[in-house]
């Protein structure tokens, strides 16, 4: 089943309309991977296991659901959706490499470095990278004006203005005291960037938003990244790993600045749920068209893993 269009997004619970996203997208990422039988069999393979059957897919909900508010066509924000899932999938592959994060779980399963090997690890992540913008460049996706605006947005969010820069930061700050400033540019970079090209490409798969539409949708956007890095240092500290499908407190071991670390738990929480608040009231402009996004919203807030 499709995603309802915004013309009918009461049709299906949040719950389901959550499923058929990620169905779809998981649908669309494994026809766009090339086969793993396909020569390099090994790195088609490894492309494969970094990409598929994991991960909740945020970022193509956040495409989908503001997709609803300019009437998106599904077949658009599929390719969109799939396009940042991509590029998310790399940075994942790149995070866990032994000269980044060392990490050896993710997803609840082995890293792909540990169940392939470095090299191999490497060559996923620029592999995927570059099938991200091949897709967003198809001739049929959307008009060029269009294509070429999706492509630049998701080529800023993703080098050294955006990810790239963020995890940079990151790398320079272990051991370090920031600020809450410092904190928020970093991971406005590292994990917010990517949020906020997945909500912008969202909303310009479809018609055009007024000039106050597209300033609020951007202000969400940019709560909502940094509300997503906030809980996701909450739980870094309060699950375990077989909850999480990653290596649990290892931030406060590689002695990484978080917003627990520096805020405390109670008042990381309570920056949360200010976060959520901003988030929100950037969406009334849109009533009952933001509907998904206030949902998703909530469910990032919520979440447990």
């Amino acid at each position: 089943m499709s995603p309802p269009t915004s013309s009918n997004v009461g049709a299906l619970s949040f719950a389901d309309w959550m499923r058929s996203v990620q169905a779809q997208v998981e649908a669309s990422l494994a026809r766009c991977l090339p086969p793993g039988e396909a020569i390099p069999a090994r790195l088609h393979q490894a492309m494969r296991y970094a990409t598929l059957n994991g991960g909740k897919r945020v970022r193509p909900l956040l495409v989908f659901a503001a997709g609803e508010l300019s009437n998106a066509p599904n077949a658009r924000l599929e390719v969109a959706a799939s396009a940042v899932e991509l590029i998310h999938s790399y940075s994942l592959v790149h995070d866990d490499l032994p000269c980044m994060d060392d990490d050896v779980l993710r997803r609840g399963r082995p890293t792909c470095h540990v169940e392939y090997d470095e090299a191999t690890a490497l060559l996923v992540g620029d592999s995927l990278q570059s099938l991200a913008f091949d897709l967003l460049a198809r001739e049929d996706f959307a008009d060029c004006t269009r294509q070429l605006e999706m492509v630049r947005l998701l080529g800023h969010a993703s080098g050294s203005c955006g990810m790239a820069g963020g995890q940079s930061i990151d790398l320079e700050a272990v051991g370090q005291c920031l600020n809450q400033p410092e904190l928020e540019l970093m991971h406005a970079l590292k994990t917010g960037a990517l949020i906020r090209a997945a909500v912008q490409l969202g909303g310009l798969c479809g018609e055009a938003l007024s000039a106050a539409e597209r300033d609020s949708l951007d202000r969400f956007a940019k709560r909502v990244g940094l509300l997503f890095q906030v809980v996701d240092d909450i739980l870094d500290c309060t699950a375990n790993s077989v909850t999480l499908g990653k290596t649990a407190g290892k931030d406060a071991a590689a002695e990484k600045p978080t917003y627990v670390s520096l805020l405390g738990l109670e008042r990381a929480r309570e920056l949360a749920a200010d976060l959520r608040g901003q988030a929100l009231a950037a969406l009334t402009i849109f009533a009952a068209r933001g509907q998904r996004l206030v949902e998703l919203t909530d469910f990032m807030t919520q979440r447990k893993f």
